[in-house]
């Protein structure tokens, strides 16, 4: 049987050599799709290392080891200068700007004398072996093993899921972005000094835009959710044209014909690519990669650290004298429309600070100028002591700002349990390295920010469902698990966009407890809602903003008797007046509907 294998291997070794490359390239897709980002510069990147390597060798005599540092160096150091500007690109604007970088390539390679122009750099000494080929994809796959379930992994993948809302849950997109973009073109960088010091020959058509979309395809056959993807990718579609030959066909336009047809089929039928056959059979219990205990409460969310104790507050007690969030005169304009004008106000430590208003107040927009999202026109914001005009969303939520969104953005791809620990973002330690040296340590440290998200879950009711996809959950879940993400970070200052929208009357009371629970911990609550009774019941103090003004402020039993709050909900010049023997309408009947909408 070995001696079977070993005139195989003898007979199909070509094959065999091309299959871990081209997984070496597969691996250099994924890295940037699983960061929500279409790259077609691996091709370039890979001549760039290639002709570097073949040169140094045919021209200096350097030893392949030495060849093969300084082209992937260059590939990845190049990367990083291209990523800086074109990553602030997306989607199909950032496909375009990378193919221009690969044609700008080519056409060099094309034309500079050292790379042999249109005839191509021959003859390149053959130094590459099977073993070389196979332990760089076996270490592509290592890594990509190990970085998973590390706060690098889950920044990766949150960021594909929704960028604005990783942002929020302090993930610096940005930085995290041009990390697995120059991983991309070392990875490309490293296939393409294997795939050179293998053929013996590099011309620049080897590397044009039709190797760039095969090495899309790689990725996306594969599959982006498992690390198994590239490998399987990989090697699928680089069998497929050896088993074309083997039957005799020699048509040339069938590959690319074979190509798209796979490519069709995998985007309709298997969106999750070859390994998502796979991970349909494995039940998600079995998959889960962290699992801890249940816990029965919820003291581990007091801000900061873990481990710290609960904070117990007198709910009906004074706000503390600390101002966590101040306004003076913020305006925002949107072209002629003034959303916000003049909006002056402080929430103190321990409050919870209401904030209603009729749609289109303004009060979103406040939130997002608070939270970094949107620049004000003019005026002045602060958060915890620190101007907010220069902060990008991932420096506000650094400070400890949690907030939740008006429409869900919650990471559909993601289970609950790594929903809520992609919250805990800040808090949670970089364990890359200490996972890629198996250390004990790094599985200490994933471990207790797994145990803080179940705790988040716990005290929003959703701990039996930890091991679920978040796309699966209601609408009323996804509200609570977004609720306990925000939670996982241990804020100081939790922002809820209404929290409320489509819960019923019984979810919302249970909500109004949950808020009040949130301020035992010691975390202050901006709530954004339209259920006013809600508001009325959970909140120390009401703010009312109308067309992009304050018009009311003050506790709650004086708000609801206020004539303007009234007139703004009913459009009425004053406020109804009370039959004989009748209390006097409030804005907390203005919520209208039993359910409190």
């Amino acid at each position: 049987m070995l001696g079977l294998l070993g005139d195989l291997l003898t007979t199909y070794e070509s094959v065999v050599v091309f299959i871990g490359i081209n997984m070496v390239f597969a691996f250099s897709m994924y890295v940037v799709l699983i960061a929500g980002q279409l790259s077609l510069a691996q091709a370039a990147f890979a001549s760039i290392a290639g002709y570097t390597s073949a040169i140094l060798t045919m021209e200096a005599g350097l030893p392949f080891p030495v060849v093969m540092v300084v082209g992937v160096s260059l590939a990845a150091g190049l990367s990083v200068l291209l990523g800086m500007p074109v990553l602030r690109l997306r989607g199909v604007f950032l496909a375009i700007a990378t193919i221009g970088f690969g044609e700008v390539v080519r056409i060099l390679a094309l034309n500079l004398d050292i790379t042999g122009g249109a005839i191509g750099l021959r003859p390149i000494p053959r130094v590459t072996e099977m073993w070389h080929v196979y332990l760089a994809a076996a270490v592509c796959a290592y890594l990509f093993w190990r970085m998973r379930p590390t706060k690098f992994g889950r920044g990766l993948a949150a960021i594909r899921e929704d960028e604005v809302a990783a942002q929020a849950m302090g993930i610096d997109t940005v930085r995290y972005k041009l990390m697995a973009f120059s991983l991309s073109g070392a990875l490309a960088g490293l296939g393409g000094v294997l795939f050179s010091h293998y053929v013996r020959f590099l011309s620049p058509g080897q590397f044009g835009f039709e190797r760039a979309v095969d090495i899309l395809v790689f990725a996306i056959v594969g599959g982006l959710g498992h690390w198994l993807g590239p490998i399987f990718g990989g090697s699928f579609m680089t069998f497929l044209p050896e088993l074309q030959r083997e039957l005799g066909v020699q048509a040339g336009w069938l590959r690319p014909a074979f190509n798209g047809v796979i490519l069709l089929v995998v985007i309709l039928f298997l969106p999750s690519g070859l390994v998502g056959v796979g991970r349909m059979i494995v039940p998600a219990h079995v998959r889960t990669r962290i699992d801890v205990t249940t816990p029965e409460d919820s003291t581990a969310l007091a801000s900061g650290d873990p481990a710290d104790a609960r904070v117990d507050v007198d709910a009906d007690a004074p706000a503390d004298d600390r101002v966590l969030a101040h306004t003076d005169r913020l305006t925002k304009t949107y072209g002629g429309v003034t959303a916000l004008r003049d909006v002056s106000l402080e929430l103190r430590q321990g409050e919870i600070l209401g904030l209603i208003g009729p749609n289109g107040a303004g009060k979103t927009t406040l939130v997002n100028i608070l939270t970094g999202l949107s620049p004000a026109t003019r005026g002045h914001a602060e958060v915890l002591g620190v101007p907010v005009a220069e902060l990008s969303p991932n420096r506000v939520n650094a400070l400890g700002v949690s907030r939740t969104f008006q429409q869900t953005k919650l990471f559909a791809n993601l289970s609950v349990r790594e929903n809520v620990m992609v919250g805990g973002h800040r808090l949670a330690e970089s364990t890359l390295l200490r996972r890629l040296a198996f250390l004990p340590s790094a599985r200490v440290a994933e471990q207790a920010l797994a145990e803080r998200a179940d705790h988040a879950l716990a005290m929003v009711g959703l701990a039996d469902r930890a091991h679920e996809g978040a796309a699966a959950l209601s609408y009323g879940d996804r509200r609570r698990l977004e609720i306990a993400r925000a939670l996982c970070g241990g804020p100081e200052l939790l922002v809820l966009d209404e929290p409320a929208a489509g819960m019923n009357q019984v979810e919302a009371a249970r909500l109004g407890e949950l808020i009040r629970d949130v301020r035992d911990l010691g975390v202050s609550v901006l709530l954004i809602e339209h259920n006013v009774r809600l508001v009325m019941r959970a909140c120390t103090r009401v703010v009312v903003l109308d067309f992009g003004e304050v018009i009311a402020d003050g506790a709650p039993a004086d708000i609801a008797r206020d004539p303007a709050v009234i007139r703004a909900y009913l459009g009425t010049e004053s406020a109804p007046t009370a039959g004989a023997g009748e209390p006097t309408q409030s804005a907390t009947d203005v919520g209208g509907d039993e359910d409190g909408t």
